[in-house]
């Protein structure tokens, strides 16, 4: 019954925030006028049709070393979820390390107190990761991402409500005007990550399935470099033309 209670408290205080405030979805430093790139850490990734600087690169986590074996030494944007910084659990650990003495352009770290940007800094020093920028997003800028994109409304109460930070960047692009969004390393049936050995299982795998399933089904301009993706899941495969 108390638990019971508790989540019924949890879901009204947010859907009323969310409501009240009218958030806005994170903004990119400037609108995409190229196709965007999203990096994801699944094992298996193919550098797309084209590669080079005719596109906008966005990594998640620890993918940054995916384009670094590609010749790129950082992306445009990178996303970062906030227990990355100070976790001590198996992916942070291994995320920090690959990420160590690193840079990207704009970085934006999800669900850190914007209250506490100083800690946030410290702790991005802490493994020498640079930054052109830095904002924080927060829980309802999130959930106005998918809401206002994608036309899902999640009070985000269970992992199985939200999508990936790989999903997050599409929606991202997508809002913030990408012409095409091509998908490398982005695998929700995969498990494991490209730059390490742990295996680990994979969360949100059935909000990320319905979100693309959803943004196919609008004609949104959806692609991915990784050929059994496209198989799988239905998504295009780029050929280096929208």
């Amino acid at each position: 019954m108390a638990s019971w209670i508790a989540d019924t408290r949890k879901r009204l205080y947010r859907n009323i925030k969310y409501r009240l405030t009218r958030p806005s979805p994170p903004a990119a430093p400037a609108r995409f006028t190229r196709p965007v790139v999203i990096v994801g850490s699944a094992p298996v990734s193919h550098k797309p049709a084209g590669w080079g600087p005719d596109f906008s690169v966005i990594t998640i986590n620890g993918s940054q070393s995916v384009i670094k074996a590609w010749g790129m030494a950082a992306p445009d944007i990178t996303f970062l979820q906030f227990n990355q910084i100070e976790g001590t659990n198996t992916n942070a650990v291994e995320v920090r390390r690959v990420l160590s003495g690193q840079r990207t352009g704009a970085l934006y770290v999800f669900l850190w107190r914007k209250d506490d940007r100083p800690r946030l800094e410290k702790g991005l020093s802490a493994f020498d990761y640079k930054y052109d920028s830095l904002q924080i997003v927060d829980r309802y800028e999130r959930m106005a991402l998918m809401d206002r994109v994608a036309g899902v409304q999640s009070l985000e109460l269970e992992t199985e409500s939200k999508c990936s930070n790989g999903m997050n960047a599409v929606l991202f692009a997508l809002h913030n005007g990408a012409p095409a969004v091509i998908l490398t390393g982005i695998n929700p049936n995969s498990a494991g990550h490209a730059y390490n050995q742990a295996g680990l299982v994979r969360a949100h795998v059935q909000m990320d399935k319905s979100i693309v399933a959803k943004l196919l089904a609008e004609k949104r301009p959806l692609y991915t470099a990784d050929p059994a993706v496209s198989e799988e899941m239905g998504i295009p495969l780029w050929t280096g033309a929208a």
